[in-house]
């Protein structure tokens, strides 16, 4: 199986709804818009709440619900990217690197049924790379490997600097430790709407395949790597924190949402009134077919190891 960039053409058929053009799936289908909103409600509805900081993975409570948690290069815009995805300025920010020093988690989705603060908690990790400190690392991979509530660690790659050495090591030890795992391309406004022009569907459009070919050659470099264990899942997803083509939902932040619920199976209906469950069912994604296509980058998909992915 490979990824065949050279399959992207300019004249390539425009899908019709701009979202899907920030998402590339050979394991998984695209979210219809109906599960974008109702991830986007998921997320919105009541306001995140911070659970506690930790510098290290022994004093870490023991957890009741599920996690994600996002890691990245320092200043690959992880804590925007966060402040996006759950409504709120709750993550701090800064132009110099290596701003978060702890581990982070963060209460999402609103007080379950047995009293849990969220239904969900999402996790902000200590950036690696520039800025960085050794210690930070070890405390990070004794999380990621003995975490039993972590349902996915996403991979935050710029879309503008690709792949670097750092991220490559970290994709391998999640690989070799068995940890559930997805890239994540940020900043790709960078990409799309250049020279800091105005987010546009027409702008979009003309720069979708650059986007490809972005997400295409990660795909490759996953696909060919030599380490034993379960792969990176079949998904790549590109996001900004600053572009919109319509007031308050910046480009592939529902994208990203869905796929954080179906990670964790909160997209399930579960213990619902017949009346809502029969609403939310239309709202569950369907099985991707055996030969599910990454646009114009991905031939096949169908030897995919993804069996102990989530």
């Amino acid at each position: 199986m490979g990824y065949v960039s050279s399959h992207v053409s300019a004249k390539a058929a425009v899908s019709p709804d701009p979202e899907n053009l920030l998402s590339f799936h050979w394991d998984t289908v695209p979210p219809t818009s109906k599960q974008r909103r109702y991830a986007e409600q998921f997320f919105l509805r009541q306001s995140p709440k911070i659970l506690y900081s930790s510098s290290t993975f022994r004093d870490v409570p023991r957890g009741k619900v599920p996690e994600v948690t996002f890691l990245g290069r320092s200043n690959v815009g992880k804590s925007s990217l966060l402040n996006r995805l759950m409504g709120k300025n709750i993550c701090h920010t800064s132009r110099n690197p290596g701003r978060t020093r702890t581990m982070n988690f963060f209460a999402v989705g609103g007080e379950d049924e047995e009293g849990n603060p969220g239904r969900l908690t999402v996790l902000d990790m200590p950036g690696y790379g520039h800025k960085s400190r050794a210690e930070w690392g070890e405390e990070i991979m004794k999380y990621l490997v003995g975490r039993r509530q972590l349902s996915r660690a996403f991979v935050l790659i710029d879309t503008m600097h690709g792949l670097k050495r750092s991220d490559e090591a970290l994709l391998q030890a999640l690989r070799e430790n068995a940890v559930s795992h997805q890239v994540v391309l940020s900043k790709a406004d960078r990409l799309l709407f250049p020279n800091n022009r105005k987010a546009s569907k027409l702008l979009l459009e003309r720069h979708a395949d650059v986007l490809r070919l972005k997400a295409g050659s990660i795909g490759s470099y996953l696909d060919a790597l030599d380490v034993h264990g379960p792969k990176a899942l079949g998904e790549i997803l590109a996001c900004s924190t600053t572009a919109s083509l319509e007031s308050g939902k910046f480009l592939g932040v529902n994208n990203l949402r869905w796929s954080i619920l179906a990670a964790t199976g909160l997209h399930e209906v579960r213990r619902q009134p017949a009346a809502v469950a029969s609403t939310l069912q239309s709202l569950t994604p369907n099985p991707a077919p055996e030969d599910a296509r990454f646009g114009h980058v991905v031939a096949s998909g169908s030897d995919m190891d993804t069996g102990r992915l989530r």
